[in-house]
Order: structure tokens, then C-alpha cells, then sequence
């Protein structure tokens, strides 16, 4: 999940779905309820360490900061999208395609209004997913609703966390935080994702229990619109800002000769869509 929410078009919702562990997630978040915080403010402390799922969101959580650590000191993930976008692009390409059939495997018969959602989705996804990136303010608050944003997204399969805060023009600014801890800019954003995750977390909660299918197909719809981002081969027009490239418009293109980074990129569209079938397959068989 860490290593998808760094890459824009990519979330790790959508991870935390292929790997089984979705609804597990989702549990976890609620479980920091009203009565945890009355726990708290009691200073009734059994009740503050037992009450949330722990077990499960503390792995979770080191497995998330280990892999942003990770993906942005070590293997830095953001200067390897300008520097090998293409094979970088193709494998979270396949990684989508693979959690599109994934999303549709367990779903009954459809009905008219199944596919309207899944169109709506769709549409829906492609006006955001088109919004070129605008100059943003660093202040304190538009930090705050850059991380309230960012973790709607990133618990939401089928929209990236690292998309949102492209287009928020906060992408680089906020991995660069991270990498280099600089708390000024980590503090205000993850007090703002804590509160995004809190109150979305059980709204989205609400609707898969009443409408599972709908929401499915309105999030089947959001992923197939990210493939027209995702696909590898586009036209990319970078802009220099603060001495930074930032990606401003792209425009999907068919390869007219067959090259090794073609060739390469098509392997890993396979790697990634046979990837997530195979975790799939696996969770399957672990659930029972």
C-alpha cells in the first residue's frame, strides 16, 4: 500500500482491496469512535490501548512508513517516473487492469443501473483525472486540506492519494517532507489526513454496507478512467517550477516502433496484471 500511494494514479486502497484486507481496514478506522475518545479524555487508559485494532494497524503502519521511507530515500519513486516513466507507468498500468477484474470477480448480475454507476464513475474520473496541476500555496491550512484530500483518496480504490496531491500541486513537496522529516510541513498534513481518514473512512463504511455493488462499479469506473493517465506511452510536457520539473498535461500516444523500453514496459503491463491475480488467488486461499 505504501509503495502504490507514492505513485500518482495509483492507490492504496486499491491495494488494500487486491490484498484481501479492505473491510479489515476500513474496521480498524472506525474503531477510533466517540467512545475512544471520551477513553481518552478520561484518561482511561485500558480502554484507549484496547479498544482500536492495533494488532492489525500496527504492521499496517509500519509496513506504510517503511515503504514511503523506502520509496522516497532509497528508490526514490518520483525521480524514477521522469527518468523511466514508461516502465514505471506499464507496471502500475497492469497492476489497475488486474484490480479491474479483481473488483468485478464477486459481483452478481448487473442491472441498468449497475452500469450507470459504473459510468458515472468513469466520467467522473476522467474530469479529475485530466485537471492539469495549478500553483497551490504552502501555507499551514491548504497543508491541512492537502492531507484531508490526499487520505480520502488513498482509502478510496480507484483514485490515488498521490494524484490528488499532483493535481493540488503538493506532490513533491510532500514526499520531499517526508524523505527529510521536516516537521513544519508533516505536522499540519498528517493532522489533516487524521481527520480526512476519520470522517470518510465511515461514510464509505455506510455505502458498501447499503450499496456494495454500486460502489464497486463506481469505483470500476474511477480505475478504467486512471488507465487513460496511467497508460504508459503519452506525450509529457514538463514545467520548471522552483527549479523542480512538474508534470502539466500528457497526452496518451501508440508507440509507432517497437523498441526495448516498449518491450520492457509491455513485460511489466503482464508483471502487473499477473501480479494482482496471483495476491489475489493467495488471499483467497489464506481467507480460507
Amino acid at each position: 500500500m505504501g509503495a502504490a500511494d507514492v505513485v500518482p494514479g495509483v492507490s492504496g486502497g486499491t491495494m488494500a482491496f487486491i490484498l484481501g484486507i479492505y473491510s479489515d481496514l476500513i474496521s480498524a478506522i472506525k474503531s477510533f469512535d466517540s467512545s475512544w475518545l471520551f477513553a481518552l479524555l478520561r484518561l482511561d487508559f485500558k480502554t484507549v490501548v484496547s479498544k482500536p485494532h492495533f494488532k492489525f494497524l500496527i504492521p499496517l503502519g509500519i509496513g506504510l512508513g517503511c515503504a514511503l521511507i523506502f520509496f522516497t530515500r532509497i528508490v526514490q519513486l518520483p525521480a524514477l517516473l521522469l527518468d523511466y516513466p514508461e516502465q514505471i507507468y506499464g507496471l502500475f498500468f497492469g497492476l489497475i487492469v488486474g484490480s479491474v477484474f479483481v473488483l468485478l470477480q464477486d459481483l452478481n448480475e448487473l442491472r441498468l443501473s449497475d452500469y450507470l454507476m459504473a459510468l458515472i464513475g468513469t466520467v467522473l474520473g476522467l474530469i479529475v483525472f485530466n485537471f492539469v496541476p495549478v500553483q497551490t500555496p504552502e501555507t499551514s491550512w491548504f497543508v491541512f486540506l492537502s492531507g484531508a484530500l490526499a487520505i480520502c483518496a488513498m482509502i478510496l480504490p480507484g483514485i490515488s492519494g498521490s494524484f490528488i496531491l499532483l493535481i493540488l500541486n503538493k506532490y513533491a513537496y510532500i514526499f520531499n517532507a517526508i524523505g527529510y522529516f521536516k516537521l513544519s510541513i508533516l505536522i499540519p498534513f498528517a493532522l489533516g489526513a487524521i481527520s480526512g481518514l476519520l470522517l470518510f473512512s465511515r461514510l464509505l463504511s455506510y455505502l458498501l454496507d447499503k450499496y456494495y455493488q454500486r460502489v464497486i462499479l463506481f469505483i470500476t469506473g474511477l480505475l478504467l478512467a486512471s488507465l487513460y493517465v496511467i497508460w504508459p506511452f503519452q506525450e509529457r510536457i514538463y514545467t520548471i517550477v522552483r527549479d523542480k520539473p512538474r508534470l502539466t498535461s500528457s497526452t496518451p500516444l501508440v508507440p509507432n516502433e517497437l523498441t526495448t523500453e516498449v518491450i520492457v514496459s509491455c513485460a511489466l503491463i503482464i508483471g502487473g496484471l499477473l501480479f494482482v491475480l496471483v495476491i489475489k488467488r493467495l488471499s483467497k486461499t489464506k481467507q480460507s
